[in-house]
């Protein structure tokens, strides 16, 4: 039986930004957008199409400063607009099926994200949370191994998803 909670410690990450929840959730879910931001710092996004509803995907083609090709892929399990958003983050390949990550043979396949966002005085903040889910006990282990590379990538994203919204 598959597992859908995260079976180890969670990795979290929040982040304020200076926008309308309404536009930050937009950022975070429309393709267009989505390919103006996402992802590593100087990687650029190549392909990326998005089935916004529980079951639908999140797949995206990337390429690395040094000419490799990256796939990705979220799948959509709850999507609350605009404060909430539940998938599973993968690697991919071309067609969209999960593959393992280029980076590590022992990162999990799948990791369990929540994103939640709330909006005061005109700031929206953006709480990650997530932990993967079918997961080895080393898999677990890499997983939580790799949470101060995983802030600053995922910090690196953000500062793009802020740029993306400043110029807005």
């Amino acid at each position: 039986m598959e597992n859908s909670t995260p079976t180890t410690k969670e990795f979290a990450l929040t982040r304020q930004f200076a926008a309308p929840r309404a536009l930050v959730f937009q950022a975070l879910t429309e393709a267009d957008r989505l390919a103006r931001w996402w992802g590593p710092k100087d990687f650029a996004m190549v392909s990326a199409k998005v089935d916004l509803r529980p079951g639908g995907l999140f797949h995206y083609q990337m390429l690395s400063p040094e000419g490799h090709v990256m796939w990705g892929r979220f799948a959509y399990r709850e999507i609350v607009a605009p404060e909430r958003i539940v998938f599973t983050n993968s690697f991919s390949d071309a067609a969209g099926g999960v593959t393992r990550a280029p980076f590590s043979p022992t990162w999990p396949l799948e990791v369990l994200n929540t994103l939640t966002l709330t909006e005061a005085a005109g700031l929206t903040t953006v709480t990650l949370r997530g932990g993967p889910v079918n997961a080895t006990p080393e898999e677990r282990r890499t997983f939580e191994g790799h949470f101060t590379s995983m802030q600053q990538g995922f910090g690196g994203t953000f500062d793009q998803l802020a740029a993306y919204l400043a110029k807005l």
